[in-house]
């Protein structure tokens, strides 16, 4: 469940909420898959980069609250992704605009 919300607001700061994943879709790779297929172009890299970025996040929430006893929250990962996409972006990574509160993938 935590994932699913996750996923949804992240897509929803850039306007592709409708790809968030569903409960029918089996697999992390089948629903990447599935949403990488309905989009073109730069945006479809920028959700790729999106989604690799999203999963890192969550990665890196799950470890902090396994090892270090954190609470699970939306807002704290939301707020770590924004902060890792500019990074990345600083790094030369383009369509990934989290770091903008107006963002849309393009």
């Amino acid at each position: 469940m935590f994932a699913r919300q996750f996923w949804f607001e992240l897509l929803q700061i850039v306007g592709l909420a409708a790809l968030a994943p569903q409960p029918e879709v089996p697999s992390f790779d089948d629903w990447w898959d599935k949403a990488a297929s309905t989009v073109d172009g730069d945006t479809r890299k920028g959700l790729n980069s999106l989604i690799i970025l999203g999963a890192w996040t969550i990665w890196k929430l799950r470890n902090d609250c396994v090892f270090n006893g954190a609470a699970p929250s939306i807002p704290v990962a939301l707020a770590q992704a924004r902060e890792e996409a500019h990074l990345w972006s600083l790094a030369g990574a383009k369509g990934l605009p989290l770091d903008t509160a107006s963002a849309v993938v393009s």
